[in-house]
């Protein structure tokens, strides 16, 4: 028996790697129901015939919805009888939301506030949305947008006892679709030179099974309106192309060609802010909301209360892997071993 047992679990955004990382953890267990909402028709096709070919005898389990967070009815047609939510919907490309800043804004923002607004009107019990440390000190229009969907998840927190919202969030995954990884392995297949933005950069790294960790998580510990982090590890960018072509090419070229738009330097889970707050749950951070009103009149400050040592956790700050240990993690990936065997052939 699981919290899962014979309920519906709803996946916005679901056909996205993350998805198909949850298909593949949850299909085969006591769950009742797993609904897929989105845009793509192609790529609900392509996974349904996936897992009707892997998974025969569960495959009903999984329900298709085509529609778009973007538009409230859309989203309320896939609802009905769900229990619980994981909010995955996004665009989450940094340059693309540069050029196309108010497209993330009705997809990350817009879209997040449909979801939430169609939640609470049926009675769904949990709702765990996904953000990035790209929310944390935002200097790009996706974190931007992704620090505005946490924002109008914790007001809507603050409206509800009906249903528990939380948001998690946490860095680059690796493998997951359109990110480098892919990309470097395609290069190096075709004997091309990896192209790196900067080999100084450093990147929070975790597993596509460690981002489904978080959310559950959050799911089975969060309180309404919590912030969830997990305590990733990090690496440079350098280090992390010098294991993929340590695994693939040790002779590929590695090519600097400079910092694209909206990059920085470093990330951050928590902010310095976030920190004083932040509570220590091992593994995880959970900052709590601030359910004070508007009416500031009723508070007043009575003595200082000692905040957290940690004054901001970042790439730059948290454990740095090195080579060896990235390659570790890297082949501890089923992606990564599947390309590997490929190469072999």
């Amino acid at each position: 028996m699981s919290l899962f047992e014979g309920k519906t679990l709803l996946i916005t955004g679901g056909t996205g790697s993350f998805g198909n990382a949850v298909l593949n953890r949850f299909l085969k267990t006591d769950i009742g129901e797993i609904r897929i909402l989105s845009r793509d028709e192609k790529k609900q096709d392509d996974m349904r015939h996936e897992f009707q070919a892997k998974m025969p005898e569960v495959a009903e389990k999984i329900k298709f919805y085509i529609g778009d967070v973007r538009d409230l009815a859309s989203v309320k047609n896939a609802m009905h009888g769900v229990d619980y939510i994981f909010h995955a919907a996004a665009l989450k490309q940094v340059p693309s939301c540069e050029f196309f800043p108010m497209e993330a804004v009705r997809t990350n923002v817009i879209g997040t506030d449909n979801v939430l607004t169609a939640a609470i009107d049926e009675g769904v019990k949990s709702v765990i949305c996904l953000s990035t440390d790209k929310a944390a000190y935002p200097v790009n229009a996706m974190g931007v947008t992704k620090a505005l969907e946490e924002r109008v998840a914790v007001a809507k927190s603050r409206n509800t006892t009906t249903t528990k919202i939380c948001c998690t969030r946490y860095g680059n995954v690796m493998c997951s679709r359109g990110s480098v990884i892919p990309l470097w392995i395609d290069q190096i297949k075709q004997g091309n030179p990896i192209t790196i933005t900067e080999p100084s950069m450093t990147r929070f790294i975790m597993s596509l099974d460690e981002a489904v960790d978080l959310v559950l998580f959050a799911f089975e510990n969060g309180t309404n309106g919590d912030i969830l982090v997990q305590k990733a590890p990090a690496c440079t960018i350098e280090t992390l192309a010098k294991a993929v072509t340590s695994l693939f090419n040790p002779e590929t070229e590695i090519k600097v060609i400079g910092i694209r738009h909206g990059e920085k330097m470093y990330e951050t889970l928590l902010t310095n802010e976030e920190c004083a707050n932040a509570v220590d749950m091992g593994d995880f951070y959970r900052v709590p909301s601030d359910n004070r009103g508007l009416n500031y009149d009723k508070y007043f400050k009575d003595g200082d209360v000692e905040r957290n040592k940690l004054s901001e956790f970042n790439s730059n700050n948290t454990e740095l892997l090195g080579v060896e240990a990235v390659k570790e993690k890297l082949l501890s990936l089923a992606y990564i071993r599947e390309e590997l065997a490929k190469m072999e052939k």
